[in-house]
């Protein structure tokens, strides 16, 4: 990919004071991400401004996770999504979902430097991509993988692979982009080989356009709204610590 067209892949959100909803849907629609600012800087906010983005259309929240790092590595360019089932009170409970179609990041304490935030289109980088690599868009549009099967040892992951490509529509045809290090191939596949190579030069395109992409930073109480089929995000490493909360979610065009 040359340079003129990683820049392109660029997503700067808009930031909108709460509670300026429908100017800051529109923006969400048009870009895939928005900054929702004036709430504080607790937990609870992220629920209003779930209910203040989608409204009615809201259809699932699952559990607020709150991270720390420290002195922390950059986080590469990735959509949220995990499968994560539990049981309370010998009931099954999903607390993660692989079709969250959502993410809310606030941020509650910023480093001190580093630690920016960058977000790439990942519509764009698939439509630029059939240009530059057209092999990888048919692994990514047309090869079945284990989205998880990385970390089926982690306790709650499902042992049952969930099998799925990088690349899909729902059944309303939004189409989905996906980005995570769990991938990988299903048991006893005949193409892990070619599976394993596609999977690293998919990882290696995607950090290649990182450098290229614009920084933004967060402040105390900012949180971050992006359409998780459609964006990916990132943050550069930093020193000290840095705390954020994350909620994810389903609205009613997830598949």
């Amino acid at each position: 990919m040359t340079t003129s067209t990683i820049s392109d892949l660029t997503v700067t959100p808009a930031r909108y004071a709460y509670p300026e909803a429908a100017q800051a849907r529109r923006a969400l629609r048009r870009d895939g991400a928005v900054v929702v600012t004036g709430l504080p800087v607790t937990a609870d906010a992220l629920a209003v401004a779930a209910a203040y983005l989608y409204g009615s259309d809201l259809r699932q929240l699952f559990p607020y996770r709150e991270r720390t790092s420290r002195d922390g590595g950059p986080v590469h360019l990735h959509a949220d999504s995990f499968d994560v089932v539990v049981q309370a009170g010998g009931v099954p409970v999903r607390r993660r979902d692989p079709d969250e179609d959502a993410v809310l990041i606030q941020c509650v304490r910023p480093s001190a430097t580093g630690g920016e935030s960058f977000i790439a289109d990942a519509y764009r980088f698939v439509d630029q991509l059939s240009a530059t690599d057209p092999a990888l868009v048919d692994f990514l549009t047309g090869t079945d993988v284990d989205l998880y099967g990385e970390w089926a040892t982690m306790r709650g992951v499902p042992a049952t692979p969930r099998v799925g490509r990088h690349v899909e529509y729902t059944r309303a045809g939004r189409r989905i982009v996906r980005r995570n290090d769990g991938a990988a191939p299903l048991p006893r596949d005949p193409a892990e080989d070619y599976i394993v190579a596609a999977l690293d030069r998919f990882r290696a395109t995607v950090r290649s356009v990182e450098p290229e992409l614009r920084r933004f930073t967060l402040e105390p109480g900012d949180i971050l709204v992006l359409d998780n089929y459609r964006c990916w995000h990132g943050r550069d490493p930093h020193p000290g610590e840095r705390t954020v909360r994350i909620l994810t979610m389903r609205t009613a065009d997830a598949a």
